[in-house]
Protein backbone atom coordinates (compact mmCIF):
# COMPACT_ATOMS: atom_id res chain seq x y z
CA UNK A 1 0.00 0.00 0.00
CA UNK A 2 1.48 3.34 -1.06
CA UNK A 3 1.72 6.10 1.51
CA UNK A 4 1.36 9.83 1.25
CA UNK A 5 5.16 10.12 1.29
CA UNK A 6 5.29 8.73 -2.24
CA UNK A 7 3.09 11.53 -3.57
CA UNK A 8 4.83 14.16 -5.66
CA UNK A 9 3.85 17.80 -5.66
CA UNK A 10 2.29 17.55 -9.13
CA UNK A 11 0.22 14.50 -8.28
CA UNK A 12 -2.90 14.98 -6.12
CA UNK A 13 -3.66 12.64 -3.25
CA UNK A 14 -6.88 11.48 -4.92
CA UNK A 15 -4.96 9.81 -7.79
CA UNK A 16 -2.99 7.58 -5.45
CA UNK A 17 -4.19 4.00 -5.56
CA UNK A 18 -4.77 2.22 -2.29
CA UNK A 19 -4.47 -1.28 -3.76
CA UNK A 20 -1.69 -3.60 -2.68
CA UNK A 21 0.67 -4.47 -5.57
CA UNK A 22 0.62 -8.13 -6.47
CA UNK A 23 3.82 -10.14 -6.21
CA UNK A 24 4.64 -13.09 -8.39
CA UNK A 25 6.32 -15.24 -5.72
CA UNK A 26 5.84 -15.26 -1.96
CA UNK A 27 8.79 -13.71 -0.10
CA UNK A 28 10.49 -15.04 3.00
CA UNK A 29 10.32 -13.16 6.31
CA UNK A 30 13.95 -11.95 6.10
CA UNK A 31 13.51 -10.61 2.59
CA UNK A 32 10.27 -8.90 3.64
CA UNK A 33 12.05 -7.15 6.51
CA UNK A 34 14.88 -5.93 4.27
CA UNK A 35 12.41 -4.79 1.66
CA UNK A 36 10.45 -2.86 4.30
CA UNK A 37 13.64 -1.18 5.56
CA UNK A 38 14.54 -0.21 2.01
CA UNK A 39 11.08 1.18 1.47
CA UNK A 40 11.20 3.22 4.70
CA UNK A 41 14.59 4.61 3.69
CA UNK A 42 13.28 5.66 0.31
CA UNK A 43 10.22 7.21 1.88
CA UNK A 44 12.39 9.31 4.21
CA UNK A 45 14.46 10.51 1.28
CA UNK A 46 11.33 11.54 -0.57
CA UNK A 47 10.08 13.43 2.48
CA UNK A 48 13.37 15.33 2.77
CA UNK A 49 13.19 16.26 -0.89
CA UNK A 50 9.63 17.52 -0.43
CA UNK A 51 10.64 19.63 2.58
CA UNK A 52 13.53 21.15 0.66
CA UNK A 53 11.31 22.08 -2.26
CA UNK A 54 8.59 23.56 -0.03
CA UNK A 55 10.92 25.41 2.34
CA UNK A 56 12.79 27.48 -0.16
CA UNK A 57 14.43 30.74 0.91
CA UNK A 58 11.78 33.46 0.63
CA UNK A 59 12.50 36.52 -1.41
CA UNK A 60 13.59 39.57 0.57
CA UNK A 61 11.14 42.38 0.97
CA UNK A 62 11.96 45.43 -1.18
CA UNK A 63 13.15 48.39 0.85
CA UNK A 64 11.89 51.94 0.79
CA UNK A 65 14.53 54.22 -0.68
CA UNK A 66 13.65 57.05 1.71
CA UNK A 67 14.23 54.86 4.77
CA UNK A 68 17.47 53.53 3.28
CA UNK A 69 18.61 57.13 2.79
CA UNK A 70 17.69 57.87 6.40
CA UNK A 71 19.99 55.11 7.74
CA UNK A 72 22.70 55.73 5.15
CA UNK A 73 26.16 56.79 6.32
CA UNK A 74 26.70 59.14 3.43
CA UNK A 75 28.13 58.73 -0.03
CA UNK A 76 30.91 56.20 -0.05
CA UNK A 77 33.73 55.50 -2.46
CA UNK A 78 31.94 55.21 -5.79
CA UNK A 79 34.86 54.35 -8.07
CA UNK A 80 37.89 52.32 -6.97
CA UNK A 81 39.62 52.11 -10.36
CA UNK A 82 41.98 54.94 -9.49
CA UNK A 83 43.45 52.85 -6.62
CA UNK A 84 46.45 51.13 -8.16
CA UNK A 85 47.23 48.74 -5.30
CA UNK A 86 45.00 45.66 -5.60
CA UNK A 87 45.13 44.96 -1.87
CA UNK A 88 43.88 48.39 -0.86
CA UNK A 89 41.34 48.39 -3.70
CA UNK A 90 39.75 45.17 -2.40
CA UNK A 91 39.96 46.47 1.15
CA UNK A 92 37.96 49.61 0.33
CA UNK A 93 35.45 47.63 -1.72
CA UNK A 94 34.81 45.24 1.17
CA UNK A 95 34.45 48.19 3.52
CA UNK A 96 31.81 49.79 1.28
CA UNK A 97 29.96 46.46 1.08
CA UNK A 98 29.87 46.27 4.88
CA UNK A 99 28.47 49.80 5.12
CA UNK A 100 25.80 48.97 2.56
CA UNK A 101 24.90 45.75 4.38
CA UNK A 102 24.65 47.64 7.71
CA UNK A 103 22.37 50.24 6.11
CA UNK A 104 20.02 47.58 4.74
CA UNK A 105 20.01 45.69 8.03
CA UNK A 106 19.13 48.85 9.95
CA UNK A 107 16.29 49.53 7.54
CA UNK A 108 14.92 45.98 7.91
CA UNK A 109 15.30 46.09 11.71
CA UNK A 110 13.08 49.16 11.78
CA UNK A 111 10.14 46.75 12.02
CA UNK A 112 11.27 45.91 15.55
CA UNK A 113 10.75 49.52 16.65
CA UNK A 114 7.13 48.93 17.51
CA UNK A 115 6.76 51.96 19.75
CA UNK A 116 5.43 55.08 18.06
CA UNK A 117 4.83 58.56 19.35
CA UNK A 118 1.25 59.74 19.55
CA UNK A 119 -0.09 63.24 18.96
CA UNK A 120 -3.15 65.20 19.79
CA UNK A 121 -5.46 65.58 16.78
CA UNK A 122 -8.17 68.20 17.05
CA UNK A 123 -11.51 68.02 15.34
CA UNK A 124 -12.45 70.37 12.56
CA UNK A 125 -12.77 73.92 13.82
CA UNK A 126 -10.90 73.22 17.09
CA UNK A 127 -7.30 73.61 18.27
CA UNK A 128 -5.19 71.30 20.38
CA UNK A 129 -3.98 74.26 22.43
CA UNK A 130 -7.47 74.56 23.95
CA UNK A 131 -7.30 71.07 25.46
CA UNK A 132 -6.68 71.31 29.21
CA UNK A 133 -4.60 68.95 31.31
CA UNK A 134 -7.60 67.81 33.35
CA UNK A 135 -9.43 66.76 30.19
CA UNK A 136 -6.35 64.99 28.88
CA UNK A 137 -5.63 63.08 32.11
CA UNK A 138 -9.26 61.92 32.37
CA UNK A 139 -9.18 60.28 28.92
CA UNK A 140 -5.89 58.36 29.15
CA UNK A 141 -4.79 55.32 31.14
CA UNK A 142 -4.05 55.49 34.86
CA UNK A 143 -0.28 55.02 34.46
CA UNK A 144 0.03 58.01 32.13
CA UNK A 145 -2.43 60.08 34.17
CA UNK A 146 -0.22 59.79 37.28
CA UNK A 147 2.56 61.61 35.39
CA UNK A 148 0.56 64.81 35.64
CA UNK A 149 0.88 66.18 39.18
CA UNK A 150 1.53 69.39 41.06
CA UNK A 151 3.77 70.01 44.10
CA UNK A 152 2.68 72.97 46.23
CA UNK A 153 5.88 74.26 47.91
CA UNK A 154 6.75 77.44 49.78
CA UNK A 155 10.42 78.13 49.00
CA UNK A 156 10.27 79.25 45.34
CA UNK A 157 11.19 80.25 42.73
CA UNK A 158 12.07 76.63 41.85
CA UNK A 159 14.39 75.19 39.22
CA UNK A 160 14.14 71.55 38.12
CA UNK A 161 16.49 69.13 36.34
CA UNK A 162 16.05 65.54 35.05
CA UNK A 163 18.72 62.85 34.74
CA UNK A 164 19.80 61.68 31.29
CA UNK A 165 17.59 58.59 31.51
CA UNK A 166 14.62 60.67 32.67
CA UNK A 167 13.97 58.67 35.83
CA UNK A 168 15.08 60.99 38.63
CA UNK A 169 14.28 64.62 39.31
CA UNK A 170 15.90 67.31 41.47
CA UNK A 171 14.29 70.62 42.39
CA UNK A 172 15.90 73.60 44.07
CA UNK A 173 14.09 76.63 45.51
CA UNK A 174 15.54 80.11 45.65
CA UNK A 175 15.09 80.17 49.46
CA UNK A 176 17.30 77.09 50.01
CA UNK A 177 14.97 74.10 49.63
CA UNK A 178 16.58 71.18 47.70
CA UNK A 179 14.94 67.78 47.09
CA UNK A 180 15.69 64.80 44.85
CA UNK A 181 13.31 61.91 44.15
CA UNK A 182 12.23 59.25 41.67
CA UNK A 183 9.35 61.11 40.05
CA UNK A 184 7.84 57.95 38.48
CA UNK A 185 7.40 56.05 41.76
CA UNK A 186 7.37 59.29 43.85
CA UNK A 187 10.08 57.84 46.14
CA UNK A 188 12.04 60.56 47.94
CA UNK A 189 15.85 60.31 47.97
CA UNK A 190 16.66 63.33 50.11
CA UNK A 191 15.24 66.67 51.17
CA UNK A 192 17.07 69.49 52.91
CA UNK A 193 17.34 73.22 53.33
CA UNK A 194 20.83 74.57 52.72
CA UNK A 195 19.93 77.86 54.50
CA UNK A 196 21.30 79.79 51.55
CA UNK A 197 20.06 81.18 48.28
CA UNK A 198 20.00 78.51 45.52
CA UNK A 199 20.35 79.65 41.91
CA UNK A 200 20.56 76.36 39.99
CA UNK A 201 20.70 72.56 40.42
CA UNK A 202 22.27 69.97 38.13
CA UNK A 203 22.65 66.18 38.09
CA UNK A 204 26.10 64.73 37.41
CA UNK A 205 26.91 61.55 35.44
CA UNK A 206 24.93 59.32 37.85
CA UNK A 207 21.83 59.82 39.96
CA UNK A 208 23.85 59.49 43.18
CA UNK A 209 25.46 62.93 42.89
CA UNK A 210 24.18 66.39 42.08
CA UNK A 211 25.56 69.93 42.15
CA UNK A 212 23.93 73.00 43.68
CA UNK A 213 24.86 76.58 42.81
CA UNK A 214 24.45 78.38 46.12
CA UNK A 215 24.96 82.00 47.12
CA UNK A 216 28.74 81.95 47.60
CA UNK A 217 30.17 78.69 46.24
CA UNK A 218 29.38 75.52 44.35
CA UNK A 219 28.45 72.45 46.42
CA UNK A 220 28.20 68.78 45.47
CA UNK A 221 25.90 66.40 47.40
CA UNK A 222 25.10 62.70 47.22
CA UNK A 223 21.61 61.21 46.96
CA UNK A 224 21.33 61.12 50.77
CA UNK A 225 21.87 64.86 51.05
CA UNK A 226 25.40 64.58 52.48
CA UNK A 227 27.82 67.28 51.37
CA UNK A 228 30.74 65.79 49.42
CA UNK A 229 32.60 68.85 48.14
CA UNK A 230 32.58 72.61 48.55
CA UNK A 231 34.32 74.25 45.60
CA UNK A 232 35.42 77.69 46.78
CA UNK A 233 37.29 78.36 43.53
CA UNK A 234 33.91 78.69 41.81
CA UNK A 235 32.60 81.89 43.34
CA UNK A 236 28.97 83.08 43.06
CA UNK A 237 27.75 80.61 40.40
CA UNK A 238 24.49 81.34 38.58
CA UNK A 239 23.97 78.61 35.93
CA UNK A 240 25.17 75.01 35.70
CA UNK A 241 25.53 72.59 32.78
CA UNK A 242 26.99 69.07 32.70
CA UNK A 243 28.78 67.58 29.66
CA UNK A 244 28.24 63.79 30.09
CA UNK A 245 30.78 62.58 27.51
CA UNK A 246 33.54 64.84 28.87
CA UNK A 247 32.66 64.59 32.60
CA UNK A 248 32.79 68.37 32.78
CA UNK A 249 30.62 70.47 35.08
CA UNK A 250 30.43 73.97 33.66
CA UNK A 251 29.27 77.08 35.50
CA UNK A 252 28.78 80.77 34.83
CA UNK A 253 29.20 83.26 37.65
CA UNK A 254 27.84 86.63 38.63
CA UNK A 255 31.27 88.15 38.05
CA UNK A 256 31.36 86.96 34.41
CA UNK A 257 33.62 83.92 34.83
CA UNK A 258 33.21 80.62 32.96
CA UNK A 259 34.52 77.46 34.62
CA UNK A 260 34.99 73.87 33.39
CA UNK A 261 35.41 71.37 36.24
CA UNK A 262 36.43 67.77 35.54
CA UNK A 263 34.41 65.75 38.07
CA UNK A 264 36.34 62.52 37.36
CA UNK A 265 39.64 63.89 38.73
CA UNK A 266 38.30 66.87 40.70
CA UNK A 267 40.36 69.58 38.99
CA UNK A 268 39.45 72.73 37.09
CA UNK A 269 40.28 72.35 33.41
CA UNK A 270 39.78 75.99 32.47
CA UNK A 271 38.55 79.17 34.13
CA UNK A 272 38.63 82.70 32.72
CA UNK A 273 36.68 85.93 32.57
CA UNK A 274 34.43 86.20 29.51
CA UNK A 275 34.57 90.04 29.80
CA UNK A 276 30.88 90.32 28.93
CA UNK A 277 29.44 91.05 32.34
CA UNK A 278 27.06 88.96 34.44
CA UNK A 279 26.24 85.63 32.72
CA UNK A 280 22.75 84.50 33.71
CA UNK A 281 21.83 82.73 30.43
CA UNK A 282 23.81 79.63 29.50
CA UNK A 283 23.13 76.34 27.71
CA UNK A 284 25.16 73.68 25.93
CA UNK A 285 25.19 72.44 22.37
CA UNK A 286 24.87 68.62 22.64
CA UNK A 287 26.44 68.19 19.20
CA UNK A 288 29.89 69.65 19.96
CA UNK A 289 29.75 70.40 23.76
CA UNK A 290 30.24 74.14 23.15
CA UNK A 291 28.65 76.52 25.66
CA UNK A 292 26.23 79.18 24.38
CA UNK A 293 25.78 82.26 26.55
CA UNK A 294 23.29 85.09 26.11
CA UNK A 295 24.04 88.72 26.98
CA UNK A 296 22.11 91.99 27.44
CA UNK A 297 23.39 93.41 24.14
CA UNK A 298 21.54 90.74 22.15
CA UNK A 299 24.73 88.74 21.53
CA UNK A 300 25.11 84.95 21.73
CA UNK A 301 28.71 83.85 22.35
CA UNK A 302 29.97 80.28 21.98
CA UNK A 303 32.80 79.15 24.25
CA UNK A 304 35.34 76.35 24.40
CA UNK A 305 37.70 75.64 27.34
CA UNK A 306 40.65 75.79 24.94
CA UNK A 307 40.24 79.46 24.04
CA UNK A 308 39.74 82.57 26.14
CA UNK A 309 38.04 84.23 23.19
CA UNK A 310 34.63 83.04 21.92
CA UNK A 311 34.85 80.58 19.01
CA UNK A 312 31.77 82.25 17.53
CA UNK A 313 29.88 85.43 18.28
CA UNK A 314 26.65 86.60 16.66
CA UNK A 315 24.12 89.37 17.08
CA UNK A 316 20.70 87.72 17.43
CA UNK A 317 18.43 90.53 18.66
CA UNK A 318 18.47 94.28 19.04
CA UNK A 319 17.46 94.10 22.69
CA UNK A 320 18.60 92.06 25.66
CA UNK A 321 18.36 88.27 25.44
CA UNK A 322 16.17 86.44 27.93
CA UNK A 323 16.63 82.75 26.96
CA UNK A 324 18.68 80.47 24.68
CA UNK A 325 18.07 76.80 23.80
CA UNK A 326 19.75 74.35 21.39
CA UNK A 327 18.14 71.39 19.63
CA UNK A 328 19.38 67.90 20.78
CA UNK A 329 20.67 67.25 17.24
CA UNK A 330 22.72 70.45 17.32
CA UNK A 331 21.09 71.87 14.16
CA UNK A 332 18.82 74.62 15.46
CA UNK A 333 19.07 77.28 18.14
CA UNK A 334 16.18 79.27 19.58
CA UNK A 335 16.70 82.68 21.13
CA UNK A 336 14.17 84.74 23.08
CA UNK A 337 14.22 88.49 23.66
CA UNK A 338 12.52 90.94 25.99
CA UNK A 339 10.88 92.68 22.98
CA UNK A 340 8.37 89.76 22.59
CA UNK A 341 10.32 88.14 19.71
CA UNK A 342 11.72 84.64 19.23
CA UNK A 343 14.12 83.62 16.44
CA UNK A 344 15.16 80.19 15.14
CA UNK A 345 18.75 79.90 13.85
CA UNK A 346 20.70 77.30 11.93
CA UNK A 347 23.90 76.78 13.94
CA UNK A 348 25.78 75.33 10.96
CA UNK A 349 25.94 78.61 9.01
CA UNK A 350 24.63 81.37 11.38
CA UNK A 351 23.74 83.56 8.40
CA UNK A 352 20.28 84.70 9.41
CA UNK A 353 17.22 83.56 11.33
CA UNK A 354 15.27 80.74 9.69
CA UNK A 355 12.01 81.72 11.39
CA UNK A 356 10.83 84.80 13.30
CA UNK A 357 7.96 84.72 15.78
CA UNK A 358 6.18 87.56 17.51
CA UNK A 359 4.77 86.52 20.91
CA UNK A 360 2.29 88.20 23.22
CA UNK A 361 4.76 88.56 26.15
CA UNK A 362 8.53 88.39 26.78
CA UNK A 363 10.19 84.97 26.75
CA UNK A 364 11.44 83.81 30.15
CA UNK A 365 12.75 80.32 29.27
CA UNK A 366 13.16 77.96 26.29
CA UNK A 367 13.57 74.17 26.08
CA UNK A 368 13.75 71.60 23.26
CA UNK A 369 12.42 68.04 23.55
CA UNK A 370 13.89 64.89 22.00
CA UNK A 371 11.44 65.18 19.09
CA UNK A 372 12.22 68.89 18.49
CA UNK A 373 9.19 70.25 20.31
CA UNK A 374 9.94 73.75 21.57
CA UNK A 375 8.65 74.78 24.98
CA UNK A 376 8.39 78.53 25.59
CA UNK A 377 7.88 80.09 29.01
CA UNK A 378 5.95 83.36 28.87
CA UNK A 379 5.51 84.77 32.36
CA UNK A 380 2.97 82.39 33.92
CA UNK A 381 2.04 80.62 30.62
CA UNK A 382 3.83 77.72 28.92
CA UNK A 383 3.36 77.21 25.18
CA UNK A 384 4.67 74.21 23.24
CA UNK A 385 5.28 74.49 19.49
CA UNK A 386 5.54 71.54 17.10
CA UNK A 387 7.86 71.61 14.04
CA UNK A 388 8.44 75.34 14.50
CA UNK A 389 12.06 75.12 13.25
CA UNK A 390 11.26 73.84 9.75
CA UNK A 391 7.81 75.30 9.12
CA UNK A 392 6.13 78.55 10.09
CA UNK A 393 3.66 77.80 12.89
CA UNK A 394 0.76 80.15 13.63
CA UNK A 395 -0.66 78.54 16.76
CA UNK A 396 0.97 76.57 19.60
CA UNK A 397 0.52 72.82 19.88
CA UNK A 398 -0.39 72.99 23.58
CA UNK A 399 -0.76 75.67 26.22
CA UNK A 400 -0.83 75.54 30.01
CA UNK A 401 -1.48 78.45 32.39
CA UNK A 402 -0.14 78.64 35.95
CA UNK A 403 -0.92 80.90 38.89
CA UNK A 404 2.71 82.01 39.46
CA UNK A 405 5.79 83.09 37.56
CA UNK A 406 7.85 80.36 35.80
CA UNK A 407 11.42 79.64 36.93
CA UNK A 408 12.50 77.14 34.28
CA UNK A 409 11.10 74.40 32.03
CA UNK A 410 12.63 71.10 30.85
CA UNK A 411 11.30 68.12 28.89
CA UNK A 412 11.71 64.71 30.47
CA UNK A 413 13.74 62.28 28.29
CA UNK A 414 11.80 59.25 26.96
CA UNK A 415 8.55 60.59 28.42
CA UNK A 416 5.82 62.85 27.08
CA UNK A 417 6.23 65.12 30.09
CA UNK A 418 7.26 68.73 30.55
CA UNK A 419 8.56 69.76 33.98
CA UNK A 420 7.86 73.33 35.09
CA UNK A 421 9.48 74.99 38.11
CA UNK A 422 7.67 78.11 39.31
CA UNK A 423 7.20 80.31 42.38
CA UNK A 424 4.70 78.00 44.07
CA UNK A 425 6.50 74.69 43.50
CA UNK A 426 6.73 72.22 40.64
CA UNK A 427 4.21 71.07 38.00
CA UNK A 428 4.42 68.12 35.61
CA UNK A 429 2.49 68.60 32.35
CA UNK A 430 1.62 65.98 29.70
CA UNK A 431 2.77 66.80 26.14
CA UNK A 432 1.86 63.89 23.81
CA UNK A 433 4.56 63.09 21.26
CA UNK A 434 7.39 65.08 22.81
CA UNK A 435 9.55 62.16 24.04
CA UNK A 436 11.52 59.47 22.25
CA UNK A 437 9.42 56.26 22.31
CA UNK A 438 12.26 53.80 21.58
CA UNK A 439 14.87 53.61 24.34
CA UNK A 440 18.51 52.82 23.63
CA UNK A 441 19.47 50.93 26.79
CA UNK A 442 23.18 51.09 25.95
CA UNK A 443 23.05 54.90 25.94
CA UNK A 444 20.73 55.60 28.89
CA UNK A 445 18.46 53.07 30.54
CA UNK A 446 15.58 54.29 32.77
CA UNK A 447 15.15 50.77 34.20
CA UNK A 448 18.79 50.05 35.02
CA UNK A 449 19.80 48.20 38.17
CA UNK A 450 22.54 49.15 40.59
CA UNK A 451 25.06 46.84 38.93
CA UNK A 452 24.22 48.16 35.47
CA UNK A 453 24.67 51.71 36.71
CA UNK A 454 28.12 50.90 38.11
CA UNK A 455 29.21 49.13 34.92
CA UNK A 456 27.92 52.02 32.82
CA UNK A 457 29.88 54.49 34.93
CA UNK A 458 33.11 52.54 34.45
CA UNK A 459 32.52 52.27 30.71
CA UNK A 460 31.79 55.98 30.43
CA UNK A 461 35.03 56.78 32.29
CA UNK A 462 37.03 54.58 29.92
CA UNK A 463 35.42 56.27 26.90
CA UNK A 464 35.79 59.76 28.32
CA UNK A 465 36.57 62.50 25.78
CA UNK A 466 39.32 64.93 26.65
CA UNK A 467 38.37 68.64 26.88
CA UNK A 468 40.98 69.49 24.23
CA UNK A 469 38.63 68.08 21.59
CA UNK A 470 35.86 70.62 22.29
CA UNK A 471 35.61 72.94 19.29
CA UNK A 472 32.97 74.45 17.03
CA UNK A 473 33.63 71.76 14.41
CA UNK A 474 34.03 68.38 16.18
CA UNK A 475 35.60 66.81 13.07
CA UNK A 476 38.42 69.35 13.02
CA UNK A 477 40.53 67.30 15.43
CA UNK A 478 40.72 64.24 13.17
CA UNK A 479 42.20 66.25 10.30
CA UNK A 480 45.94 66.69 9.75
CA UNK A 481 47.26 70.22 9.78
CA UNK A 482 49.06 69.78 6.45
CA UNK A 483 50.70 73.22 6.03
CA UNK A 484 52.32 73.35 9.47
CA UNK A 485 53.43 69.71 9.28
CA UNK A 486 54.94 70.32 5.86
CA UNK A 487 56.74 73.43 7.03
CA UNK A 488 58.10 71.61 10.06
CA UNK A 489 59.52 68.77 7.94
CA UNK A 490 61.05 71.16 5.45
CA UNK A 491 62.67 73.24 8.22
CA UNK A 492 64.17 70.14 9.84
CA UNK A 493 65.52 68.83 6.52
CA UNK A 494 66.99 72.20 5.68
CA UNK A 495 68.67 72.36 9.09
CA UNK A 496 70.22 68.94 8.69
CA UNK A 497 71.49 69.63 5.19
CA UNK A 498 73.30 72.86 6.05
CA UNK A 499 77.05 72.89 5.75
CA UNK A 500 79.47 74.88 7.92
CA UNK A 501 80.89 78.04 6.43
CA UNK A 502 84.30 77.84 4.90
CA UNK A 503 86.99 79.70 6.83
CA UNK A 504 89.91 81.11 4.85
CA UNK A 505 92.48 82.99 6.89
CA UNK A 506 96.23 83.37 7.35
CA UNK A 507 97.52 82.42 10.80
CA UNK A 508 99.74 84.86 12.68
CA UNK A 509 103.39 84.14 12.56
CA UNK A 510 104.88 83.33 15.93
CA UNK A 511 108.27 82.34 17.06
CA UNK A 512 107.20 78.74 17.44
CA UNK A 513 106.24 78.09 13.90
CA UNK A 514 103.66 75.48 12.84
CA UNK A 515 102.56 74.32 9.48
CA UNK A 516 99.88 76.71 8.11
CA UNK A 517 97.90 73.87 6.56
CA UNK A 518 97.70 72.06 9.92
CA UNK A 519 96.48 75.19 11.69
CA UNK A 520 93.75 75.70 9.08
CA UNK A 521 92.66 72.08 9.41
CA UNK A 522 92.40 72.34 13.22
CA UNK A 523 90.33 75.55 13.06
CA UNK A 524 87.97 74.11 10.43
CA UNK A 525 87.46 70.95 12.50
CA UNK A 526 86.63 73.01 15.58
CA UNK A 527 84.17 75.07 13.56
CA UNK A 528 82.49 71.91 12.23
CA UNK A 529 82.15 70.43 15.74
CA UNK A 530 80.58 73.65 17.00
CA UNK A 531 78.11 73.63 14.09
CA UNK A 532 77.10 70.00 14.74
CA UNK A 533 76.67 70.79 18.45
CA UNK A 534 74.30 73.68 17.62
CA UNK A 535 72.19 71.47 15.34
CA UNK A 536 71.87 68.81 18.05
CA UNK A 537 70.86 71.38 20.63
CA UNK A 538 68.18 72.82 18.33
CA UNK A 539 66.74 69.35 17.63
CA UNK A 540 66.64 68.44 21.32
CA UNK A 541 64.92 71.75 22.10
CA UNK A 542 62.18 70.94 19.55
CA UNK A 543 61.69 67.49 21.06
CA UNK A 544 61.47 68.94 24.56
CA UNK A 545 58.88 71.47 23.41
CA UNK A 546 56.81 68.66 21.83
CA UNK A 547 56.98 66.53 24.98
CA UNK A 548 56.02 69.53 27.14
CA UNK A 549 52.99 70.27 25.02
CA UNK A 550 51.99 66.59 25.12
CA UNK A 551 52.26 66.47 28.91
CA UNK A 552 50.39 69.75 29.29
CA UNK A 553 47.52 68.72 27.03
CA UNK A 554 47.15 65.10 28.15
CA UNK A 555 47.32 65.50 31.93
CA UNK A 556 45.29 62.71 33.47
CA UNK A 557 45.22 60.41 36.46
CA UNK A 558 46.25 57.52 34.21
CA UNK A 559 49.56 59.25 33.32
CA UNK A 560 51.19 57.46 36.26
CA UNK A 561 51.04 54.22 34.26
CA UNK A 562 52.92 55.66 31.28
CA UNK A 563 56.55 54.54 30.82
CA UNK A 564 59.06 57.08 32.01
CA UNK A 565 61.31 58.70 29.43
CA UNK A 566 65.04 57.95 29.78
CA UNK A 567 67.10 60.87 30.99
CA UNK A 568 69.42 62.37 28.38
CA UNK A 569 73.09 62.44 29.18
CA UNK A 570 74.58 65.87 29.10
Amino acid sequence: MSRYFDVTLDEPLENVSSEVPSSKKPLSARKKRSQNRRQIRDERRNVNKLVETVKKEPRKRPLDEKRVQFYSRGEGLQDTKHIKNAYYRSKFENKEKKFEWATHQSTRAELLLTEEQGFLVAERGERTSNIKQTELSNTIDITSATKHFNLDLQFGTYRANFTRNGRHLIIGGRKGHVASFDWVTKRLHCEMNVMEEVFDVQWLHVETMFAVAQKKWLYIYDNNGIEIHCLKKINKPLKLEFLPYHFLLTSSSEEGYLTWLDVSIGSIVSQFNAKLGRISIMTQNPYNAVLCTGHPKGIVAMWSPNSKEPVAKMLCHRSALSAVAVDPSGLYMATGCVDHTMNIWDIRNLDGPLKKYKLHSPVTDLAFSQKSFLGVGLGNVVEVYKNCCTTAVKYPYMRHRLHSHIGNIQFCPFEDVLGIGHDDGYTSVLIPGSGEPNIDAFESNPFQTKKQRQEGEVKALLEKIQPEFISLDPFEMIEVNVPSLKEKIEARNALQQLKPQKIDFTPRRKKRRMNEAAVKQIVRAENKKEFVRQIKNSLTKEENVDTKTETETSSSVLDRFKPKRPKQKR
